[in-house]
Protein backbone atom coordinates (compact mmCIF):
# COMPACT_ATOMS: atom_id res chain seq x y z
CA UNK A 1 0.00 0.00 0.00
CA UNK A 2 2.74 2.60 0.73
CA UNK A 3 4.18 2.51 -2.58
CA UNK A 4 0.76 3.12 -4.12
CA UNK A 5 0.36 6.01 -1.95
CA UNK A 6 2.33 8.27 -4.52
CA UNK A 7 0.50 7.32 -7.27
CA UNK A 8 -3.00 8.20 -5.64
CA UNK A 9 -1.40 11.19 -4.36
CA UNK A 10 -0.78 12.82 -7.62
CA UNK A 11 -4.03 11.47 -8.78
CA UNK A 12 -5.34 13.62 -5.66
CA UNK A 13 -3.72 16.72 -6.67
CA UNK A 14 -4.55 16.76 -10.47
CA UNK A 15 -8.15 16.33 -9.25
CA UNK A 16 -7.99 19.33 -7.26
CA UNK A 17 -5.90 21.78 -10.04
CA UNK A 18 -8.77 20.71 -12.36
CA UNK A 19 -11.11 22.57 -9.43
CA UNK A 20 -8.70 25.28 -9.93
CA UNK A 21 -8.75 25.77 -13.39
CA UNK A 22 -13.36 25.02 -13.30
CA UNK A 23 -13.70 27.65 -10.71
CA UNK A 24 -10.96 30.74 -11.32
CA UNK A 25 -12.38 30.80 -14.61
CA UNK A 26 -15.74 31.13 -13.31
CA UNK A 27 -14.47 33.56 -10.50
CA UNK A 28 -13.01 35.54 -13.62
CA UNK A 29 -15.83 35.00 -15.98
CA UNK A 30 -17.72 36.79 -12.71
CA UNK A 31 -15.58 39.58 -12.85
CA UNK A 32 -13.16 39.47 -10.33
CA UNK A 33 -9.73 40.80 -10.88
CA UNK A 34 -6.76 38.11 -11.64
CA UNK A 35 -4.17 39.84 -9.34
CA UNK A 36 -6.67 40.51 -6.37
CA UNK A 37 -7.64 36.80 -6.67
CA UNK A 38 -3.97 35.01 -6.48
CA UNK A 39 -3.41 37.84 -3.10
CA UNK A 40 -6.52 36.61 -1.52
CA UNK A 41 -5.62 32.90 -1.82
CA UNK A 42 -2.06 32.91 -0.96
CA UNK A 43 -3.54 34.96 2.19
CA UNK A 44 -6.34 32.03 2.67
CA UNK A 45 -3.59 29.32 2.39
CA UNK A 46 -1.19 31.33 4.68
CA UNK A 47 -3.79 31.86 7.66
CA UNK A 48 -4.89 27.93 7.07
CA UNK A 49 -1.21 26.79 7.01
CA UNK A 50 0.88 28.56 9.33
CA UNK A 51 -0.74 27.77 12.41
CA UNK A 52 -0.48 24.02 11.41
CA UNK A 53 3.21 24.42 10.74
CA UNK A 54 3.82 26.10 14.13
CA UNK A 55 1.99 23.66 15.84
CA UNK A 56 3.76 20.18 14.70
CA UNK A 57 7.52 21.20 13.25
CA UNK A 58 8.00 24.28 15.94
CA UNK A 59 10.32 22.19 18.02
CA UNK A 60 12.20 20.27 15.17
CA UNK A 61 12.58 23.01 13.02
CA UNK A 62 15.90 23.27 11.40
CA UNK A 63 17.68 26.19 11.23
CA UNK A 64 16.93 29.16 8.83
CA UNK A 65 19.98 30.76 7.16
CA UNK A 66 19.36 34.23 5.67
CA UNK A 67 20.84 32.70 2.77
CA UNK A 68 18.58 30.23 3.07
CA UNK A 69 15.86 32.78 3.76
CA UNK A 70 16.64 34.65 0.51
CA UNK A 71 16.46 31.12 -1.75
CA UNK A 72 13.02 30.44 -0.63
CA UNK A 73 11.79 34.10 -1.32
CA UNK A 74 13.20 33.85 -4.79
CA UNK A 75 11.92 30.54 -5.26
CA UNK A 76 8.44 31.61 -4.24
CA UNK A 77 8.67 34.78 -5.93
CA UNK A 78 9.17 33.15 -9.47
CA UNK A 79 7.84 29.75 -9.21
CA UNK A 80 4.52 30.73 -6.76
CA UNK A 81 3.82 34.32 -7.10
CA UNK A 82 4.33 35.09 -10.83
CA UNK A 83 3.63 31.94 -12.16
CA UNK A 84 0.17 32.57 -10.37
CA UNK A 85 0.19 36.18 -12.17
CA UNK A 86 1.33 35.44 -15.06
CA UNK A 87 -1.44 31.96 -15.19
CA UNK A 88 -4.62 34.24 -14.32
CA UNK A 89 -4.01 37.17 -17.15
CA UNK A 90 -3.66 33.79 -19.52
CA UNK A 91 -6.72 32.46 -18.42
CA UNK A 92 -8.69 35.54 -18.72
CA UNK A 93 -7.45 35.37 -22.65
CA UNK A 94 -8.74 31.66 -22.79
CA UNK A 95 -10.84 29.40 -21.16
CA UNK A 96 -10.41 26.42 -18.38
CA UNK A 97 -9.98 24.21 -21.35
CA UNK A 98 -7.42 25.36 -22.91
CA UNK A 99 -5.56 26.93 -20.04
CA UNK A 100 -5.47 23.03 -18.77
CA UNK A 101 -4.45 22.08 -21.88
CA UNK A 102 -1.52 24.43 -22.54
CA UNK A 103 -0.24 23.74 -19.30
CA UNK A 104 0.18 20.29 -20.19
CA UNK A 105 3.86 21.55 -21.68
CA UNK A 106 5.13 21.10 -17.72
CA UNK A 107 6.11 17.40 -17.91
CA UNK A 108 8.69 18.52 -21.18
CA UNK A 109 9.93 21.91 -19.96
CA UNK A 110 10.52 20.00 -15.89
CA UNK A 111 11.94 16.76 -17.71
CA UNK A 112 14.66 18.78 -19.72
CA UNK A 113 15.35 21.14 -16.42
CA UNK A 114 15.94 18.18 -14.41
CA UNK A 115 18.16 16.39 -17.42
CA UNK A 116 20.43 19.62 -16.75
CA UNK A 117 20.62 19.42 -13.33
CA UNK A 118 21.00 15.70 -13.15
CA UNK A 119 18.53 14.81 -11.54
CA UNK A 120 17.30 12.71 -13.70
CA UNK A 121 18.56 9.77 -15.79
CA UNK A 122 17.28 8.40 -19.60
CA UNK A 123 19.51 5.35 -20.81
CA UNK A 124 18.23 4.92 -23.95
CA UNK A 125 19.12 1.72 -24.66
CA UNK A 126 17.05 0.46 -22.19
CA UNK A 127 13.58 0.10 -22.44
CA UNK A 128 12.74 1.96 -19.54
CA UNK A 129 14.11 4.83 -20.97
CA UNK A 130 12.51 4.58 -24.41
CA UNK A 131 9.58 4.26 -22.43
CA UNK A 132 10.12 7.76 -20.89
CA UNK A 133 11.45 9.45 -24.21
CA UNK A 134 8.31 7.93 -25.87
CA UNK A 135 6.04 9.58 -23.14
CA UNK A 136 7.85 12.94 -23.88
CA UNK A 137 7.23 12.82 -27.35
CA UNK A 138 3.50 11.64 -26.60
CA UNK A 139 3.40 14.78 -24.52
CA UNK A 140 4.57 16.88 -27.26
CA UNK A 141 2.80 15.70 -29.65
CA UNK A 142 -0.78 16.17 -27.79
CA UNK A 143 -0.05 20.12 -26.90
CA UNK A 144 1.13 20.65 -30.52
CA UNK A 145 -2.31 18.65 -31.88
CA UNK A 146 -4.09 21.17 -29.14
CA UNK A 147 -2.30 24.26 -30.04
CA UNK A 148 -2.74 23.79 -34.31
CA UNK A 149 -5.87 21.38 -34.51
CA UNK A 150 -9.29 22.11 -33.92
CA UNK A 151 -11.57 19.79 -35.83
CA UNK A 152 -15.28 20.29 -35.30
CA UNK A 153 -16.69 20.71 -31.65
CA UNK A 154 -18.38 17.90 -30.33
CA UNK A 155 -22.13 18.42 -29.48
CA UNK A 156 -22.78 19.24 -25.93
CA UNK A 157 -24.97 16.83 -23.59
CA UNK A 158 -26.81 19.44 -21.53
CA UNK A 159 -27.86 22.65 -21.60
CA UNK A 160 -27.90 24.22 -18.27
CA UNK A 161 -25.08 24.39 -16.28
CA UNK A 162 -24.76 25.31 -13.00
CA UNK A 163 -22.02 28.26 -13.41
CA UNK A 164 -23.90 29.11 -16.60
CA UNK A 165 -22.51 30.75 -19.04
CA UNK A 166 -24.55 31.88 -21.56
CA UNK A 167 -21.55 32.64 -23.51
CA UNK A 168 -19.27 29.97 -24.27
CA UNK A 169 -19.68 30.47 -27.90
CA UNK A 170 -18.54 33.90 -27.09
CA UNK A 171 -15.42 32.75 -25.15
CA UNK A 172 -14.56 29.89 -28.05
CA UNK A 173 -14.06 32.34 -30.32
CA UNK A 174 -12.33 34.69 -28.19
CA UNK A 175 -10.03 32.31 -27.63
CA UNK A 176 -9.47 30.97 -30.84
CA UNK A 177 -8.83 34.51 -32.39
CA UNK A 178 -4.73 34.30 -33.53
CA UNK A 179 -3.64 37.47 -31.26
CA UNK A 180 -5.68 36.41 -28.44
CA UNK A 181 -4.73 32.79 -28.88
CA UNK A 182 -0.62 33.56 -29.26
CA UNK A 183 -1.01 36.19 -26.34
CA UNK A 184 -3.09 33.67 -23.89
CA UNK A 185 -0.56 30.64 -24.95
CA UNK A 186 2.74 32.37 -24.47
CA UNK A 187 1.92 33.76 -21.09
CA UNK A 188 0.33 30.09 -19.70
CA UNK A 189 3.94 28.61 -21.42
CA UNK A 190 5.92 31.23 -19.52
CA UNK A 191 3.70 30.44 -16.30
CA UNK A 192 4.19 26.63 -16.75
CA UNK A 193 7.76 27.64 -17.40
CA UNK A 194 7.98 28.88 -13.85
CA UNK A 195 6.18 26.42 -12.59
CA UNK A 196 8.59 23.88 -14.08
CA UNK A 197 11.51 25.71 -12.16
CA UNK A 198 9.52 25.62 -9.14
CA UNK A 199 9.34 22.44 -8.90
CA UNK A 200 12.83 21.27 -9.75
CA UNK A 201 14.28 23.40 -7.32
CA UNK A 202 12.08 22.92 -4.26
CA UNK A 203 13.43 19.58 -4.42
CA UNK A 204 16.82 21.13 -3.94
CA UNK A 205 15.52 23.05 -1.54
CA UNK A 206 14.49 20.52 0.92
CA UNK A 207 17.58 18.73 0.81
CA UNK A 208 18.83 22.02 3.25
CA UNK A 209 15.48 22.52 4.41
CA UNK A 210 13.64 19.22 5.19
CA UNK A 211 10.69 20.56 6.80
CA UNK A 212 7.78 20.42 4.07
CA UNK A 213 5.10 22.69 6.13
CA UNK A 214 7.29 24.93 7.53
CA UNK A 215 8.82 25.28 4.01
CA UNK A 216 5.22 25.11 2.03
CA UNK A 217 3.58 27.95 5.29
CA UNK A 218 6.98 30.33 4.38
CA UNK A 219 6.23 30.42 0.50
CA UNK A 220 2.46 31.10 1.12
CA UNK A 221 3.38 33.88 3.49
CA UNK A 222 6.04 35.57 1.17
CA UNK A 223 4.07 34.71 -1.80
CA UNK A 224 1.16 37.08 0.33
CA UNK A 225 3.17 39.75 0.49
CA UNK A 226 4.44 39.85 -2.96
CA UNK A 227 1.66 39.16 -4.75
CA UNK A 228 -0.28 41.97 -2.30
CA UNK A 229 2.89 44.63 -3.86
CA UNK A 230 1.72 43.34 -7.48
CA UNK A 231 -2.07 43.72 -7.21
CA UNK A 232 -1.92 47.08 -5.33
CA UNK A 233 0.28 48.13 -8.60
CA UNK A 234 -2.29 46.90 -11.19
CA UNK A 235 -5.42 47.43 -9.31
CA UNK A 236 -6.31 50.61 -7.20
CA UNK A 237 -9.92 50.45 -7.61
CA UNK A 238 -11.15 49.13 -4.06
CA UNK A 239 -14.35 47.74 -5.15
CA UNK A 240 -12.12 45.13 -6.80
CA UNK A 241 -11.06 44.46 -3.50
CA UNK A 242 -14.39 43.55 -1.86
CA UNK A 243 -15.43 39.63 -1.61
CA UNK A 244 -18.81 39.20 -1.92
CA UNK A 245 -20.96 36.26 -1.88
CA UNK A 246 -20.30 34.65 -5.19
CA UNK A 247 -18.15 32.02 -7.07
CA UNK A 248 -15.40 34.60 -6.51
CA UNK A 249 -15.95 33.61 -2.97
CA UNK A 250 -15.83 30.48 -3.22
CA UNK A 251 -12.71 30.28 -5.48
CA UNK A 252 -10.85 32.29 -3.04
CA UNK A 253 -11.52 29.69 -0.47
CA UNK A 254 -10.63 26.33 -2.18
CA UNK A 255 -7.89 27.76 -4.21
CA UNK A 256 -6.54 28.89 -1.11
CA UNK A 257 -7.05 26.45 1.37
CA UNK A 258 -7.27 23.09 -0.74
CA UNK A 259 -5.36 24.17 -3.58
CA UNK A 260 -2.44 25.96 -2.13
CA UNK A 261 -2.74 24.84 1.65
CA UNK A 262 -3.49 21.17 0.70
CA UNK A 263 -1.66 20.72 -2.90
CA UNK A 264 2.21 22.45 -2.41
CA UNK A 265 2.36 19.86 0.86
CA UNK A 266 1.33 17.34 -1.16
CA UNK A 267 3.25 18.27 -4.34
CA UNK A 268 6.47 18.57 -1.69
CA UNK A 269 5.88 15.15 -0.31
CA UNK A 270 5.44 13.62 -3.70
CA UNK A 271 8.76 15.11 -5.40
CA UNK A 272 10.60 13.80 -1.80
CA UNK A 273 9.71 10.20 -2.89
CA UNK A 274 9.45 10.52 -6.37
CA UNK A 275 11.33 12.98 -8.07
CA UNK A 276 10.26 16.29 -9.51
CA UNK A 277 9.28 14.75 -13.39
CA UNK A 278 7.20 11.87 -11.75
CA UNK A 279 4.91 14.89 -10.49
CA UNK A 280 4.93 17.22 -13.64
CA UNK A 281 4.34 14.14 -15.55
CA UNK A 282 0.96 13.67 -14.04
CA UNK A 283 -0.09 16.79 -15.55
CA UNK A 284 -2.46 15.10 -18.41
CA UNK A 285 -4.61 14.31 -15.79
CA UNK A 286 -6.24 18.10 -14.75
CA UNK A 287 -6.66 18.36 -18.32
CA UNK A 288 -8.97 15.34 -18.65
CA UNK A 289 -11.05 15.86 -15.54
CA UNK A 290 -10.90 19.48 -16.69
CA UNK A 291 -12.65 19.02 -20.45
CA UNK A 292 -15.06 16.41 -19.21
CA UNK A 293 -16.13 18.88 -16.21
CA UNK A 294 -16.00 22.09 -18.02
CA UNK A 295 -18.71 20.92 -20.31
CA UNK A 296 -20.78 20.19 -17.79
CA UNK A 297 -19.85 23.01 -15.14
CA UNK A 298 -19.07 26.01 -17.57
CA UNK A 299 -21.07 24.75 -20.61
CA UNK A 300 -17.61 25.44 -22.89
CA UNK A 301 -17.69 23.32 -26.13
CA UNK A 302 -15.02 20.55 -26.50
CA UNK A 303 -13.21 19.71 -29.81
CA UNK A 304 -12.36 16.81 -31.41
CA UNK A 305 -8.76 18.33 -31.68
CA UNK A 306 -9.25 18.43 -27.59
CA UNK A 307 -10.06 14.74 -27.16
CA UNK A 308 -7.28 13.47 -29.63
CA UNK A 309 -4.70 15.56 -27.81
CA UNK A 310 -5.55 14.47 -24.27
CA UNK A 311 -5.80 10.93 -25.45
CA UNK A 312 -1.72 11.43 -26.84
CA UNK A 313 -1.27 12.85 -23.10
CA UNK A 314 -2.67 10.60 -20.77
CA UNK A 315 -0.16 8.30 -22.97
CA UNK A 316 2.54 10.01 -22.67
CA UNK A 317 1.89 9.96 -19.03
CA UNK A 318 1.51 6.28 -18.57
CA UNK A 319 4.43 5.41 -20.28
CA UNK A 320 6.70 7.65 -18.62
CA UNK A 321 5.34 6.46 -15.52
CA UNK A 322 5.83 3.31 -16.75
CA UNK A 323 9.41 3.39 -17.93
CA UNK A 324 10.38 5.16 -13.97
CA UNK A 325 8.11 2.03 -12.37
CA UNK A 326 10.33 0.10 -14.79
CA UNK A 327 13.91 1.75 -13.60
CA UNK A 328 12.82 1.49 -9.70
CA UNK A 329 12.79 -2.35 -10.10
CA UNK A 330 15.38 -3.00 -11.81
CA UNK A 331 17.40 -0.82 -8.80
CA UNK A 332 15.35 -2.73 -6.72
CA UNK A 333 16.53 -6.21 -7.92
CA UNK A 334 19.67 -8.26 -6.59
CA UNK A 335 22.73 -8.24 -8.94
CA UNK A 336 24.43 -11.51 -9.45
CA UNK A 337 27.92 -11.37 -9.56
CA UNK A 338 29.69 -14.05 -11.69
CA UNK A 339 32.39 -13.89 -9.38
CA UNK A 340 31.09 -15.00 -6.81
CA UNK A 341 29.09 -17.52 -7.79
CA UNK A 342 31.44 -19.29 -10.30
CA UNK A 343 33.20 -20.86 -7.29
CA UNK A 344 30.08 -22.62 -5.54
CA UNK A 345 29.20 -24.52 -9.35
CA UNK A 346 32.76 -25.53 -9.57
CA UNK A 347 32.77 -26.93 -6.22
CA UNK A 348 29.32 -28.73 -6.87
CA UNK A 349 30.66 -29.77 -10.48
Amino acid sequence: MNAKKPYLAVVLVQTIYAGMFLLSKAAFNNGMNNFVFVFYRQAAATIFLVPFAIFFERKRAPPLSFRLFCKIFLHSLLGITSSLDIYGVSLVYTSATLASATSNTLPVITFFLALLLRMETVNVRAISGKAKVLGVFLCMAGAMTLAFYKGPHLKPLINHHPFGQSSSEKDLALAHTTKTWIKGCFLMLTANTLWGVWIVFQGLILMDYPSKLLFTALQCFLSTIQSFVIAIAFERNLDQWKLRWDVGLVATAYCGLVVTGLTFYLQAWCIEKKGPVFLAMSTPLSFIITIICSTFLLGELISLGSVLGGILLAGGLYSVLWGKSKEETNERMPRVSNETDLPDLKETA
